[in-house]
């Protein structure tokens, strides 16, 4: 069971985080970064689970904190990359993301370590074991669960 308004929706089981998420990825198109914000167990990684699910990528998908960047092939490529072990600017900048948007979308866990004007920012806050409160913050108007 989940309760939504257009913007910010309360879900009460990490499926039902990767069902919105899913529900979301209607309207990511190429060249849309989305910034993904919560504290380490909010559920980040299951949000790009069902993201991906709902962009019919393949693979399986997990978190990259080692490997910072995982791309995944589809009708429309997505990149998941983490910024958590990422101290500076310089350090994003070689990242490449720049390059990832021109060809897919970009979804980015600890995205309150970037700052760019034009992303789309999901907050993920925990508010018990299980339930999540799911807030878009920034967004183009088309843009609801």
């Amino acid at each position: 069971m989940a309760t939504t308004t257009s913007r910010e929706l309360v879900t009460a089981a990490p499926e039902a985080t990767e069902a919105a998420a899913a529900r979301l990825a209607r309207h990511v198109r190429r060249g849309d970064l989305v910034l993904l914000e919560g504290e380490m167990g909010a559920g980040k990684t299951t949000f790009v689970r069902g993201l991906a699910k709902g962009l019919r990528v393949a693979g399986d998908v997990t978190s990259p904190t080692f490997q910072l960047v995982r791309v995944y092939s589809g009708p429309l490529q997505l990149a998941h990359v983490d910024l958590y072990r990422l101290s500076d600017a310089a350090e994003v900048a070689d990242l490449g993301l720049d390059e990832l948007l021109d060809v897919g979308a970009v979804v980015v866990e600890w995205g309150d370590r970037l700052r760019d004007p034009g992303a789309v920012r999901v907050t993920i806050e925990v508010l018990d074991e299980r339930r999540r409160r799911l807030r878009i913050m920034e967004a183009p108007d088309r843009w609801s669960w």
